[in-house]
């Protein structure tokens, strides 16, 4: 059983060297441990320290490509070098090393394709009042959209089995762990959440600025991915409030024409028109994306199939260096 833990890094040449210390040298059902590096295109020395600190595969992107991207090139790399299970975790050193084991035994006992870390972030210190109760809110958002029990949604401690890392496959390109859940909870994976210690932050976050940055960024991909996998709920509901809206708007000129007050409310005749044409176009558009979503679910079990063959067929060294990658 072969373990590789990933760990995306930006600027993290500061960092790195206590976070890949800390991480494990033996896990209880593991054979084999491998720290694999993605180097985000660092302006510092983030690849040369990640080499010099233990890391057995150091992959860097000559470009900045984001948290998403980044997490994807892990999946891909660490499925080539044959992991049985990956976990993912931060270089800041911000989650406690000693609970990957509490990560990676629910796959070993074969209850979950993915498990995820809960901070307890109702409860988090370090967090303030308000960045609490926004991570409370967009957990409670994204388990009514993947059908899963969420505690910590936006939790970046993971594990995946080899065929959930086959099965994930990342379009957002903010962060993956919204996207990822909602993706999941779509395609039945088993999920479960253990508890987990952070360290005390060694730097502010860089993937939450701002929250109204945080909100535009969360909001539009919780949006996008469930209106990919759920669209004739999304549009339904859209057409259902112009539909509603056209009626009430239509009933009311009827009112007022058999009052004797028809005069002067023409307007809320063209209005209710308009209203239920866009409605019932709405609803169609909402048809058609469903049926392009059975297509989209052929695609995606191809390139499942297609990755399995692609990893299996890999020969790639599975030895310490660095690696440049487009």
């Amino acid at each position: 059983m072969k373990l590789i833990i990933q760990i995306p890094c930006y600027n993290e040449a500061h960092t790195l060297p206590v976070t890949l210390q800390a991480l494990p040298r033996k896990l209880a059902g593991v054979d084999e441990i491998e720290y694999l590096i993605i180097d985000d295109g660092s302006q510092d020395e983030t690849a040369t320290i990640a080499a010099a600190h233990g890391a057995h595969h150091v992959i860097r992107l000559r470009n900045h490509r984001g948290l998403a991207a980044v997490f994807n090139t892990g999946l891909d790399a660490s499925l080539r070098r044959g992991a049985d299970i990956i976990v993912n975790t931060d270089a800041d050193n911000q989650y406690n090393a000693e609970d990957i084991q509490r990560l990676v035994d629910p796959i070993l006992n074969l209850q979950a394709d993915m498990v995820v870390g809960d901070r307890g972030v109702s409860k988090l210190e370090a967090f303030s009042p308000t960045k609490r109760l926004l991570q409370r809110w967009g957990s409670w958002v994204v388990a009514r959209a993947s059908g899963l029990k969420i505690p910590d949604a936006t939790s970046g401690f993971r594990a995946l089995s080899r065929e959930a890392a086959l099965r994930t496959l990342v379009l957002s390109e903010y962060s993956y762990t919204l996207e990822t859940l909602i993706q999941a909870g779509n395609r039945r994976m088993a999920v479960v959440y253990v508890p987990v210690r952070t360290n005390p932050q060694t730097r502010p976050s860089r993937l939450i600025r701002n929250i109204p940055e945080y909100l535009a960024y969360s909001g539009s991909t919780i949006l996008r991915s469930y209106a990919m996998y759920y669209p004739l709920r999304v549009f339904s509901a859209i057409a259902t409030i112009l539909i509603i809206g056209g009626l009430f708007l239509a009933l009311r000129y009827v009112y007022f024409v058999l009052v004797g007050q028809g005069q002067g409310h023409i307007q809320s005749v063209i209005l209710a028109a308009v209203m239920l044409i866009v409605g019932f176009q709405t609803f169609l558009i909402g048809l058609l994306a469903d049926l392009i979503g059975f297509n989209r679910m052929i695609l995606e079990e191809t390139l499942y199939r297609l990755r399995g063959v692609e990893m299996e067929n890999s020969n790639r060294s599975s030895a310490s260096q660095i690696v440049d990658e487009d």
